[in-house]
């Protein structure tokens, strides 16, 4: 897989305030990208999470623990495919 990096410039004392790594920080960033681009619905639930760097069970949960939806399927969406099941 390619990979495309991004550089942020943060002031020199926000680890310390935040008492985390750089790794831990950069991790943080990354999951709330995804969430957000998931909710915004920019990118499907397999994407966001490669770019979380989680699995997407992983992924998952964590929209399921915030309350997120994992599908945006509406009511009669879902009644439409059980429909055409039958």
């Amino acid at each position: 897989m390619n990979t495309q990096s991004i550089s942020l410039d943060f002031p020199a004392d926000i680890l310390l305030a935040l008492n985390e790594t750089e790794n831990e920080l950069r991790q943080r960033i990354r999951l709330a990208l995804a969430v957000q681009l998931y909710k915004a619905q920019k990118l499907t639930v397999g994407k966001a999470a490669q770019i979380a760097g989680l699995s997407r069970l992983q992924f998952e949960t964590v929209l399921s623990e915030n309350e997120i939806p994992i599908s945006n399927l509406t009511d009669a969406e879902v009644m439409d495919d059980i429909a055409k099941l039958k």
